[in-house]
């Protein structure tokens, strides 16, 4: 008599669980279980089991089938849209919203050996995002400022970049993204001051709507030294091309 192996009988006793039960659900239900929110920016990697990301691809392609079916666009004989569901899931999953599936990038820091205290500027860092509202494309420029202590990480240049591109690798608001992505420096940097611009186009403007393509939108998040010393906030500020 054979018998099955431990992983057989293990993938057995799951199935009758787990058949018919979308991953989209299994994932939504664990992020409820742990009271947690999963908002559009919101980043819900911890709760994707391995494996689960393709299954969801797989559930993202089928869905999107029925948007391009209700579009009343015949996917089986036009040739330009044959794939087209395969191609806008992957998109939104593993690249234009990967922000939100996948866990942070790794950051190396280092301690402020040297004890560095002078106004550091990175930018302009080039963000690609959607807006939360219509999905269309938010493209445009960061700018941070960093004012270390003696107790500050310090970071490379270019992971500021990683960390830009992954908090804005989701549906956003801009107003929203920009408090985010401050949040998450000065937790990985704790400076006596933090500021971060960020100017943008907002395609669901120039796209649809008023159809306006020359109008961008600037805010911009001061913490610490910068939000109290105008001195500081004034030379940051002139400090950005086009922006004194």
């Amino acid at each position: 008599m054979l018998m099955k192996s431990s992983d057989a009988m293990t993938a057995s006793a799951a199935t009758p669980e787990d058949e018919g039960v979308p991953v989209s659900v299994k994932i939504r239900e664990r992020i409820q279980a742990a009271r947690k929110r999963f908002h559009a920016n919101d980043n819900i990697a911890e709760f994707i089991e391995p494996g689960e990301l393709e299954r969801l691809l797989d559930e993202v392609t089928d869905k999107m089938a029925g948007v391009l079916d209700s579009l009343v666009i015949d996917t089986v004989n036009d040739h330009n849209t044959g794939d087209t569901a395969r191609r806008v899931a992957k998109m939104y999953l593993k690249e234009v919203f990967k922000g939100r599936y996948v866990e942070g990038p790794e950051i190396t820091e280092f301690p402020n050996a040297e004890h560095l205290n002078e106004l550091m500027i990175v930018g302009p860092i080039t963000v690609r995002s959607a807006c939360s509202h219509h999905f269309c494309p938010v493209i445009g420029k960061i700018w941070i400022g960093v004012l270390p202590n003696e107790h500050t990480n310090v970071i490379g240049l270019s992971k500021y970049a990683r960390l830009a591109e992954w908090i804005m690798g989701r549906p956003q608001i801009q107003e929203e993204a920009v408090v985010q992505l401050a949040d998450l420096i000065q937790r990985k940097t704790q400076p006596d001051g933090l500021a971060i611009v960020m100017e943008a186009s907002h395609y669901c403007m120039g796209w649809r709507g008023v159809k306006d393509m020359d109008s961008k939108m600037i805010n911009s998040v001061m913490r610490g030294a910068f939000l109290k010393d105008p001195n500081l906030r004034r030379e940051f500020l002139s400090l950005i091309p086009g922006k004194n």
